[in-house]
């Protein structure tokens, strides 16, 4: 009998990091907090947001904000809910906050964004308008430079 394989704890603590990042992708239209998240994986709230920030290059809560963002943008292209309605549904509690960070990451508010991208990917597979439509943050958008 082979005697089982001794797992480092920097892959134990990856592991950690991937259950809290799968659940922010499976959960993120719930009441979820960086505090919570941590105690489902016997961290503190300050150094699962220290060692999520070093593994996947933002905080637990940007990236919550991100998924939250991806699927607003999937339902504004839709065209049929309110920008409210988008709000609320991705797990936003407060209107303007959901639409100052929509408009950081997107570059446009939601109900610009609602009007320019509507019927734009109809005819596209999901898969392929995802990966069209993906946000990028302004801050992280290729700087032009003027001459």
């Amino acid at each position: 009998m082979t005697p089982p394989l001794a797992v480092s704890p920097h892959l134990r603590e990856l592991a950690r990091l991937r259950r809290v990042r799968d659940w922010i992708d499976r959960d993120f239209a719930q009441p979820l907090d960086v505090e919570g998240l941590a105690h489902s994986v016997n961290m503190s709230a300050g150094h699962l947001s220290r060692q999520f920030r070093l593994t996947y290059g933002e905080s637990p809560y940007s990236y919550l904000m991100t998924r939250r963002i991806e699927r607003a943008m999937a339902l504004l292209r839709r065209g049929d809910l309110s920008v409210t309605d988008v709000c609320f549904e991705v797990g936003c509690s407060s209107l303007g906050t959901f639409s100052t960070r929509f408009t950081e990451v997107v570059g446009m508010p939601p109900s610009a964004y609602r009007l320019h991208a509507a019927g734009q990917t109809v005819e596209l597979p999901p898969c392929v308008a995802k990966q069209v439509t993906k946000p990028v943050r302004n801050r992280e958008a290729p700087q032009t430079r003027r001459a």
